[in-house]
């Protein structure tokens, strides 16, 4: 899959849409346990931890100015760290990713019915991590790979022009309420994400909406 995807062909009116996070939705949010790891550690609070990880990344290594090394650069300076520590922190943040595999079937099970999109605010190095979750989707919106990251409102639009589909006719799903509510300025409903079964909840709802498969498209999940 190249970067975003590519463009589908819109249907008349544009087809409905599910836009779906990534990072604390489907994928589990690694964060909080760092965080309260590493405070301890480095004998900070929590909240600078995170601010010295982050703090910044928005216009910088998110939208693809800065690549994965160049950004730990930073953050092994701000928390004046060794190469081994900052070997260690990385892992913390990225390794053996746990994926809710209901979501992910809620989401592939729409294929035929509705166009999918996974949209996500990632590191230039996010995409190989994630081979595992991508298929369940038609296409995914990578912010370092396009230049812009969620709240901007030309993620939202990119990726439904990639879709060929139409706010009106989309269902965004997000965990961050500034993201949500940036959706929904765009005319999408929209749902925020605070636990597995509130979206299964929400996605069931949207799926009642649509009309049946006409035919097999072939996901290409496994």
């Amino acid at each position: 899959m190249g970067a975003g995807g590519r463009a589908v062909s819109p249907a008349a009116g544009g087809r409905p849409a599910l836009l779906m996070d990534l990072g604390g939705v489907v994928v589990e949010d690694k964060l909080p346990a760092a965080a309260a790891k590493w405070a301890v550690r480095l004998d900070i609070c929590e909240e600078d931890f995170v601010t010295s990880v982050y703090a910044g990344n928005d216009t910088e290594v998110l939208v693809g100015r800065m690549d994965g090394p160049q950004w730990w650069s930073v953050v092994r300076d701000r928390l004046d760290l060794d190469a081994e520590a900052v070997t260690e922190l990385r892992a913390d943040l990225a390794a053996d990713p746990v994926y809710d595999r209901a979501l992910l079937d809620a989401v592939a099970a729409l294929r035929g019915r509705a166009a999918t999109a996974f949209i996500s605010n990632a590191w230039p190095d996010a995409r190989p991590h994630l081979g595992a979750v991508l298929p369940a989707a038609e296409v995914a919106v990578l912010s370092c790979e396009v230049g812009y990251a969620k709240p901007d409102p030309r993620i939202y639009t990119h990726t439904l022009d990639l879709l060929g589909a139409e706010a009106s006719k989309a269902l965004f799903v997000d965990d961050v309420a500034r993201n949500v509510e940036a959706a929904r300025a765009l005319g999408m409903d929209v749902h925020l994400h605070t636990d597995s079964a509130g979206t299964l909840a929400a996605l069931d709802a949207f799926a009642s909406r649509l009309p049946q498969a006409t035919g097999s498209q072939g996901d290409g999940t496994e």
